[in-house]
């Protein structure tokens, strides 16, 4: 590097040093340890963060600098996802391993570091390799600045609520028997709230999530679904809820008994307490959306939601209230619960979705298959593997860091920079499914200039059953502009995209038989992954990454990798 560039390097970091004195610095230490935890009645050595399951919660402020060391003490690889933070211009430490970094290998360790910038309200950290995320995740709670107040009233007390999945079984083991043999994975044996299954599974009664709440009251919820594999319907016995922001970000308020909430989305919602004790206790419960042909655990969790009161009855002797759940695939709740989803559009919080489109992508998503490997037999279809792809290309992953090999200039035989904008086939995508039903596997990354707007249709297909994906964009927040059933009318469809308020939110549900249109601005230098979070289908594939490229100003280039970033 010349002097010039040296010089440029110090001016950036003494701009980044000047803005990190004014604001707050919070440390935090992750120890990735074994720990052994009983649910069930069966107790399993799991990897854990400080021996918590789920791990522990991050409070920060809007502005704030967040300091994570994590030190990798078992025999796995590591990486940490810091779900829904935008990394502005921080892609180092935006966690997915083999994309932005290699994982932290055992006995080694890395500093997680980047700063709040524009975002508030409930998010979450998880591992990202293989299934390590069933037991390593937890809250991340981000307030607003100093002085500055909730566009609602606020409320008397706030309570995260992560779903989650038990397994008896290693999810290591699990994930590798299936893509070994190219069949489906095992299902969990329970669901978990604040990781306890709750009393409606056998010997679980002691494992229960109580919420204990006083009469008349306002309650924050804030609501994560960090389970593996399923979207959740969620509800609490006679209560309503309001639902006041999605993804971190306000939402026009609304009321509902019932929500549906994907692996990766999160949702606050303020409870309001009856005025007076009643002589009764409630159930909060929540059981699976289910949209795909194969085998799903119909099993639902469950917490009580308790009233204190000093002159109560014994809890014991109160009748037990359960709500009603829509049924497991009823996706015209779900349709209808997501259109009711839109931004608060304010002069303070506007819903800046891009009005002009540079480049307008096509993508499928969906389920195909592999070819079984040489002299072994499969347990997919008609003795194939099952894969899953975007744009028909299940995506490999490299043995190194793709956004490493872009910044050193080494990325030959690492990625190919040519992902196509659209199917390189055409077919009737929600029809009858084509008779080939093989993918391409290739490792493809987008590439964007910087500031490119973008509009991105995704296309679900029915080649092995049509199925709803919980798509996730790493390092940016994306406006819902349009969603449908049947397949996307480029003539018709546009018309009747909402351009005034829609939602802006980093992880959306493609409709099982049907398409969602997005627009995002791609602002943020780097490689940026994205997802299916139903974490079966990233194992077979469903996944690809954008490269978006510096701009020409200082603080429009990605910085120099930190001196511990890991290595493969």
């Amino acid at each position: 590097m010349g002097a010039i560039g040296i010089c440029l390097v110090s001016l950036i970091t003494s701009c980044l040093l000047l803005h990190s004195v004014s604001a707050t610095t919070r440390h935090y230490k992750f120890e990735i340890k074994m720990q052994n935890v009983t649910r069930l009645c069966h107790t399993k050595s799991m990897v854990t963060v400080n021996g918590q399951f789920p791990g522990p919660k991050v409070v920060a402020r809007e502005g704030d600098r967040l300091e994570i060391e994590v030190l990798n003490h078992v025999q796995n690889n590591i990486s940490i996802h810091w779900h829904g933070i935008r990394q502005l211009r921080s892609g180092w430490a935006d966690g997915p391993a083999y994309i932005t970094q290699c994982p932290i290998q055992t006995g080694q360790s890395y500093v997680y570091n980047f700063t709040i910038i524009g975002q508030r309200g409930t998010f979450w950290w998880h591992a990202h390799i293989s299934w390590l995320r069933s037991t390593v995740y937890g809250p991340i709670i981000i307030l607003p600045k100093k002085n500055t107040p909730y566009p609602f009233a606020k409320p008397y007390k706030e309570v995260p609520i992560i779903f989650g999945e038990w397994f008896n079984a290693d999810t290591e083991a699990i994930i590798a028997q299936a893509l070994q043999t190219g069949g489906g994975p095992n299902v969990s044996d329970a669901y978990t709230i604040n990781g306890l299954p709750g009393p409606l599974y056998n010997c679980s009664a002691k494992d229960t999530f109580k919420l204990k709440v006083k009469p008349g009251k306002t309650y924050l919820l804030r609501l994560i679904n960090a389970a593996l594999n399923d979207e959740l319907f969620f509800s609490i016995a006679n209560h309503t809820l309001r639902v006041i922001d999605a993804d971190g970000v306000y939402v026009k308020p609304f009321e509902t008994d019932t929500l549906i909430i994907t692996p990766g989305q999160t949702h606050n919602v303020l409870l309001k307490t009856k005025p007076h004790f009643p002589n009764a206790t409630f159930y909060m419960t929540a059981r699976p959306y289910v949209t795909g042909p194969g085998t799903f655990d119909n099993s639902t969790v469950a917490g009580i939601l308790e009233y204190e009161s000093k002159s109560r009855p014994h809890l014991k002797n109160l009748p037990l209230f359960k709500p009603l759940l829509p049924a497991l695939n009823d996706t015209t709740f779900v349709t209808n619960f997501t259109s009711r989803l839109r931004s608060l559009a304010t002069p303070h919080f506007p819903a800046n979705v891009p009005l002009n489109v540079d480049k307008h992508l096509f993508f499928t998503v969906g389920l195909g298959t592999s070819p079984c490997d040489q002299n072994k037999t499969c347990q997919g279809p008609n003795g194939t593997k099952f894969s899953a792809s975007v744009n028909n290309i299940s995506f490999v992953q490299p043995t190194t860091a793709l956004l490493q090999s872009h910044f050193l200039g080494q990325s030959k035989g690492v990625y190919k920079p040519d992902f196509p904008y659209s199917p390189l086939n055409w077919f009737n995508y929600t029809g009858n499914p084509p008779n080939n039903t093989l993918v391409k596997n290739d490792t493809k990354l987008m590439v964007l200039p910087f500031n490119t707007s973008v509009e991105l249709v995704m296309q679900d297909t029915s080649i092995l059953g049509a199925e709803s994906h919980p798509l996730h964009l790493h390092g940016f927040n994306f406006f819902v502009v349009g969603q449908g059933f049947g397949n996307f009318d480029g003539n018709k469809d546009p018309a009747n995209f909402n351009l005034a308020d829609p939602i802006e939110r980093n992880t959306v549900g493609v409709p099982s038989g049907g398409w969602v249109a997005i627009r995002f601005l791609a602002d943020n230098p780097g490689v940026w992954f994205m997802h299916c979070h139903l974490e079966v289908h990233t194992s077979w594939g469903l996944k690809m990454a954008w490269l978006v490229l510096d701009g020409k100003l200082p603080n429009q280039k990605l910085p120099l990798p930190p001196r511990d970033l890991p290595k493969c």
